[in-house]
This record gives structure tokens, sequence and C-alpha cells, in this order.
């Protein structure tokens, strides 16, 4: 048997593996009494609740990830590769044409398999649990719009690289990160105002009081603002969060109604200093700077493997293309991107512990931070106490319960 089809398959399956077995550990962590630090954070029939979300997650989880993952396998191994190519390739069109249609009919199709599993997870299980506020119509609006927002920008994106890839020859892949890193700094300095807005309403913050306090933090921070926003989350969710957009001159906050609604200026103020940590220690330009290199290692490894004729006969292709040498790459990074957000992740985990530590020093109020992580994570249901092997392959944020118990120690070692 060909060597990438069965390297292709073992991958496939052990991510489905450690997908599935994170999911079920996962939920199987839970203890049956919440930690004593969330005593007076969280009653009896709340944390049952969490318990019975959890479980509801990980069947969830586990359902769809081996749908997917079986759809894709049987995809494969009966030839549905080189059946769509064939079946593009009559139209007639150039290279980079047929490859946009050949992806974006494989992305098509993904995304219709993974449609119902969206809706099943918004409306049943979302809801059974009361977090769900998404009307049909926002659902199939959020959709319709990601969709065209998908096939305008990633399809002026795969062009450019079906087209580097085909005509600049052996540096083809350093056209391709220096074009994708140009397109993804672009997209994130006019997102704030071009693209967010078409999925939900930012509204300036009235609330005097939490503004002034906004601002003041801002300026002793020595933070620049181009605004301070509300986000109608509501609209969706009664989940709570608050977040950065953009950079430069148009770096502004957006606060969800609900945070707003539901935490006093003290616990929102703590929220954002800790948002204010990641850019005031560098941990945006860092993760930046990552990408930018990950992103360059990606298409870097892409020029070693796509043109080989074993890789195309592994999927049964009677023709070698750009477009499927592209999509059969990716398949095969599928360990090496593994390994790549573990790293990710882990990096990620020790940024969010030195921006509580950054919000801590800054506020002098360490227990409003651990009021709001706490008010939080029991509104969201959240799992208090993961499995290692799910925050090892999924958490790009420590739990918790470790970060309210650094807060503590963190400040009893600046009060000692």
């Amino acid at each position: 048997m060909n060597m990438y089809l069965i390297a292709v398959l073992c991958f496939l399956l052990l991510s489905w593996l450690l997908s599935c077995a994170a999911s079920y550990l996962n939920a199987r962590a839970m203890r049956p009494e919440p930690p004593e630090e969330f005593a007076d954070a969280i009653d009896a029939a709340t944390y049952a609740k969490a318990r019975n979300y959890a479980r509801a997650t990980m069947r969830h989880t586990l359902i769809s990830s081996t749908t997917d993952t079986a759809l894709v396998l049987i995809f494969l191994l009966a030839g549905g590769f080189n059946w769509l190519d064939t079946l593009i390739r009559a139209a007639g069109f150039g290279p980079t044409p047929t490859g946009l249609l050949y992806i974006g009919a494989l992305a098509l199709g993904s995304w219709l398999a993974s449609l119902p599993f969206e809706v099943y997870h918004t409306f049943v299980l979302e809801n059974r649990f009361g977090f769900n506020t998404t009307t049909l119509r926002t659902f199939a609006a959020d959709r319709i719009k990601g969709v065209i927002l998908t096939a305008f920008l990633g399809g002026a994106l795969l062009a450019a690289i079906l087209f580097f890839f085909q005509y600049t020859g052996q540096w083809a892949w350093v056209w391709c990160w220096g074009f994708a890193t140009a397109f993804s700094l672009a997209l994130t300095y006019v997102a704030p105002t071009w693209i967010l807005p078409l999925f939900n309403k930012f509204s300036p913050l009235e609330n005097e009081e939490l503004r002034r306090t906004i601002t003041d933090y801002a300026a002793k921070t020595g933070f620049q603002l181009s605004g301070i926003f509300v986000m109608d989350g509501s609209k969706r969710t009664t989940k709570a969060n608050a977040f950065f957009t953009g950079f430069g001159s148009k770096r502004r906050i957006a606060l969800f109604d609900t945070l707003v609604n539901s935490h006093g200026p003290e616990e929102i103020l703590a929220v954002l200093a800790h948002e204010v940590g990641h850019a005031k220690l560098g941990h945006i330009r860092k993760r930046l700077v990552a990408s930018i290199l990950k992103t360059g290692l990606i298409f870097f490894l892409m020029s070693l493997v796509m043109n080989s004729p074993a890789l195309f006969r592994a999927f049964g292709m009677e023709h070698m293309s750009i477009h499927a040498g592209l999509v059969f790459f990716f398949l095969l990074y599928t360990p090496a991107a593994m390994l790549l957000s573990v790293a990710e992740n882990a990096l990620s985990r020790r940024h969010e512990y030195q921006a509580d530590a950054f919000a801590r020093q800054t506020t002098g109020r360490p227990e409003a931070l651990v009021r709001a992580l706490k008010s939080l994570s029991v509104s969201g249901l959240s799992n208090l106490t993961p499995h290692w092997l799910a925050i090892w392959l999924e958490y790009s944020h420590p739990p918790v319960l470790d970060r309210v118990r650094a807060l503590r120690t963190s400040g009893e070692n600046a009060r000692t």
C-alpha cells in the first residue's frame, strides 16, 4: 500500500482518537462536588447542571467528530477526490478557476456535513441549558454572510496561492507567505469597521461611570484606544465576554452587553485590565510573529510534498494539480498541525497567567478579577476540574481554578 495513504489514514484516525479521548476524559474529570474555592459562587443545583452540560457537550463532540472523520475516510477510499477533479476538469476552465471550483466544492461539502451539528448545538444543546438566544433568522443570516465572506475573501487568497504555485517556480512558497501575511494583516486592520459590524451591532458605551473608569485606567497604563463599544452579544447567547479588535489607530474595546449588564465596574475593569496586559506585555505582537512564522513553515513544507507523484497515487488521482496537492498536503499535515497547536496553547496559557498578574498589579484589586472569573465560569457552566489531556490538546486558557489560585498566591507573595 502507498506510504502516503497509510500515513494519512493513521494521522486521521489518531487525531480522531485523541479528540474523542480528550472529550470523554474531560467530562469524566468533573468532581462530584465543586472545589472549595467556588463554594461561595456555585450551588449544588448549578454544579449538577454544569456536569450535565459537560456530558452533553462530550456526546455531541464524539458524534460530530466521528461523523466528520468517517465521511473523510469514505470519500478518500471511494475515490471521491479523483471523481470530483474529473467532474470539474470537464468544464474546461484554466488551472486557477478549476482549483477554485475544486477546493470550493470540497469546502461547501464539508460545511453542509457540519451544518446539522451546528443546528443541533445551537438550538438543542445550548437551548437546553439556557444559553441560546439565536433566532432562526439570525442563524441563517450568519451562515449566509459567512459563506459570502469566505467565498470572496478566501477565494481571493486561494486564487493568489494557486497562481504563485503555478507560475513562480521554486520560490512560490515565499510569494505565498508574503501575500498571505499581508492579506491577514490587512484583514485584522479593517475587521473592526468593515467585517465585524456585518454580524453585530457596536454602540458607544453609554455608562459614564464605567467609561470614566476604563479611560482613567487606560491613561494610567499608557494604553491608547480609539473607542469603547458595547456589542449586542445577547442576540446569540447569554454568555459574557470582552475583547480588543484591530491594532494601531483602529484598536478598540468591545464589551458584550451581557457582561455590562451582569457585572459591576470593578469586575469589568479587571477583565479589561487582563486584556490590556496582553498588549502591554507584547503577547499580541509575539503571537502575530509566531503566526507569521507558522504560515511560512506551512508554505515551505507544502512546496516540498505537494508535487510528489506518490502523494497523488495515494488518493487515486489521474492528474496531478496544484489545487489537489494543497488539499492532500493539509491531510498529511495533520500531526504537525496538532503539535504546533499544542505548543501554541501552552504559550497562550502562559500568557494568560502573565496577563492576570498584570491586571492584579495595575488595578491593585486581584479579588475583582477572581470574582469576575468565577462568575463567568459559573454562568457559562465551565468544567472547573478539566482533565490534563484536554488541557494539553485544546485549552488556550488555563483552567479557571488554577487562575484563581495563582491570583491569590501572587497577591499573598506581593503582601509579604
